[in-house]
């Protein structure tokens, strides 16, 4: 089985106080309907390092649809694709999250060595590795604080987050974050725009990794 782990890694993530007041800044902490002190005093409380921690807010507090629009790549702004007004209902899937409004992602990896599977083929392979994927609202809190996260032909999907239907089965589609090319209905004004979108769970695209996580945590 292929090494998930990307060559290319991005750098250490910041301090956890420094992460708290980038999403200060961006008013994420509003969003989520909670004071800046109370997303400083976390980020301080959980001893304020970074390294291989990421912050994160739980997506019943800052869905995709609010915190979307706060990514950006060459100057312009993120959105979420028109056919895909659903995006909040993608919710955790096989994945625990601890009970909190804040809490911390470990050691966050690309996984470009999966680029090229699909996500049917992904997911086993992560968890038979004990890694768990990202959900979307993760991945953007990721690009959030390292922009250089997201390269083109270096983009990622976030397998973690699935839509379950009214019948209890799961929506073929899986949300992914990556740059615009600006064709189609994203419009030329969004060429090299950061992207939500999606993907058929059975397909494999090239230029997608399978953003994965060692673990979460509350502080």
């Amino acid at each position: 089985m292929p090494d998930t782990s990307s060559t290319d890694a991005p750098p250490p993530l910041p301090p956890l106080t420094t992460q708290a007041e980038r999403l200060i800044e961006l008013g994420v902490h509003e969003h989520a309907g909670m004071s800046a002190d109370e997303l400083r005093a976390f980020a301080g409380g959980a001893g304020g390092e970074g390294g291989d921690a990421l912050l994160a807010v739980h997506p019943d507090r800052a869905p995709a649809s609010a915190v979307a629009p706060l990514l950006r790549h060459g100057g312009k702004p993120g959105f979420v694709v028109t056919d895909m007004p659903d995006v909040d209902r993608f919710a955790p899937c096989a994945v625990e999250l601890p009970d909190a409004p804040l809490y911390l992602v470990t050691g966050p990896d690309r996984g470009d060595h999966m680029a090229d599977w699909s996500p049917e083929e992904a997911l086993p392979a992560l968890t038979g590795q004990d890694r768990t994927p990202l959900l979307l609202t993760e991945g953007i809190h990721w690009v959030l604080q390292q922009p250089e996260v997201l390269r083109r032909n270096h983009c990622f999907m976030t397998i973690g987050s699935r839509l379950r239907k009214a019948n209890g089965t799961l929506d073929a589609r899986t949300p992914a974050i990556w740059i615009s090319n600006g064709t189609g209905r994203d419009g030329r004004e969004r060429r090299n725009a950061p992207k939500v979108g999606w993907c058929w769970w059975g397909n494999r695209h090239t230029w997608l990794g399978f953003a994965s996580a060692a673990g979460r945590r509350h502080a």
